[in-house]
């Protein structure tokens, strides 16, 4: 290893398959991030894999040389320019870590914004959210993975769709599918009210920990079948049922204080709803909520509100307002010719009135994964997402992998309330918790 603990290896044959320079725009939902990220609110989300032995250094590394050109647009950094951010192509090696910090820091101001970390069984990428999603990070990680199977000579099966290291990439997965999408003269959303959020004093710097648990996979989808809804609308409403327990927890003079609105963000796939291939950002959230103005809420009663607000947040005439609103502002011809100083502290006061103080919370399920005849070489999954911020401190992260569901909560607290409340309820639901040595 290096002084800086990065693995070295022989960049020769990366620099021989080096592409030509190239920059791209900013994608619409990765705009915001450069005017809000710092150390704490770093934007950077991990996507991990739990093997059953050690992973192997020397193929990794030659699994790693494979994709050094498969992925150009992640090899980026941005830069200011007059208007925006963008993002510039460099051709460097990508950087193998061993993983021995915090999850989901922030990058150097001269990295490339994506990372591979490994320690012992454990392989980890992370992403800036200013690249891509959750869904793009782990179809990087999918084809990270099966190259490095096939160098340490596992037969990989071929009905595996991912990425394959000697494909050239195509122009769609470089798109701005938001731009793609975008239709003109459609009817904003409604504006949403303030919402509840979690009443936990903050730890000091650094504040960011994680706490890992494993839940049955068939517990899980029994209880929601029982409900007749989706794992994902399942954990929303117990979500939402935990932050009404600890709200009426609270003194009455608090609780007259709090806002009474409980209103989770849940991120939604779009590749799943338009015909897209992009691997840079395509998500938008749906926002399920109780009032508790109108009374307390039963989970029965949750998790039918969850359930029909999911089924209509969902429906793509919906999906296209949103899309309409947020890529319509950034055309708007005020706001383009805005110099870039300016621009970031309106996108700074955009995110605390809109991204801030309208959520209690964020949970993100990325659905299940397989891969195949070698998915015995796997234990689990890990997605933690970003670090949450100052106002909403607690965030969630889901990934199933074979029989199991792997939660991991994010907290920038001194408190784990929340977290004991979310899993006291789903084991009273009969649900197998484990909490994992993360």
């Amino acid at each position: 290893m290096t002084a800086d603990n990065t693995f070295v290896r022989d960049t020769k044959s990366a620099r021989n398959g080096s592409r030509e320079k190239f920059w791209m725009r900013l994608d619409n939902a990765a705009k915001i991030y450069p005017a809000v990220q710092d150390e704490e609110l770093t934007a950077v989300f991990r996507l991990t894999c739990v093997l059953k032995k050690p992973v192997k250094i020397g193929p990794l590394l030659k699994a790693i040389e494979l994709l050094e050109n498969r992925f150009p647009y992640y090899k980026v950094k941005p830069k200011k320019g007059f208007f925006w951010y963008y993002l510039e192509f460099h051709d460097e090696p990508i950087p193998l870590k061993p993983d021995m910090a915090i999850p989901c820091r922030a990058f150097a101001k001269d990295d490339l914004i994506f990372r591979v970390l490994v320690r012992e069984n454990r392989l980890s990428v992370e992403f800036s959210h200013i690249l891509t999603d959750g869904g793009g990070g782990f179809e990087f990680l999918k084809s990270l993975l099966l190259t490095y199977f096939d160098k340490c000579c596992i037969s990989v099966p071929d009905h595996v769709t991912a990425l394959k290291p000697d494909e050239d990439p195509s122009r769609e997965e470089f798109e701005d599918a938001f731009s793609a999408h975008f239709q003109e003269n459609i009817p904003s959303p409604k504006k949403k009210p303030k919402s509840f959020h979690l009443p936990f004093a903050l730890n000091n710097p650094p504040r960011f920990n994680v706490l890992v648990a494993k839940l049955s996979l068939a517990d899980i989808s029994a209880k929601s079948k029982m409900y007749k809804v989706t794992i994902t609308a399942y954990l929303v409403a117990v979500y939402l049922h935990s932050l009404q327990s600890i709200y009426n927890r609270l003194s009455g003079f608090k609780r007259r204080r709090e806002r009474k609105i409980f209103r989770v963000q849940v991120p939604v796939n779009l590749r799943k709803i338009y015909p897209s291939k992009t691997m840079r950002n395509f998500s938008l959230f749906v926002t399920p909520e109780i009032d508790l103005a109108l009374g307390q809420y039963s989970f029965e009663e949750i998790i039918k509100t969850v359930h029909h607000i999911m089924q209509l947040e969902t429906d793509k005439k919906l999906i296209n307002k949103i899309i309409a609103r947020n890529v319509g502002a950034e055309r708007n011809i005020w706001l383009k010719n805005t110099p870039l100083f300016i621009k970031s502290l309106i996108l700074n006061l955009t995110y605390s009135i809109a991204g801030t103080s309208r959520y209690s919370g964020v949970i993100t399920n990325l659905g299940k994964v397989t891969f195949g005849e070698v998915d015995n070489l796997i234990d689990h999954f890990v997605f933690v997402p970003p670090p949450p911020n100052k106002a909403l401190k607690v965030n969630c992260g889901v990934l199933g992998f074979d029989n199991n569901l792997v939660i991991a909560f994010g907290n920038i607290t001194q408190s784990k309330e929340f977290e004991r409340e979310f899993f006291r309820f789903l084991v009273s639901q009969g649900i197998s918790v484990k909490i994992l040595k993360n």
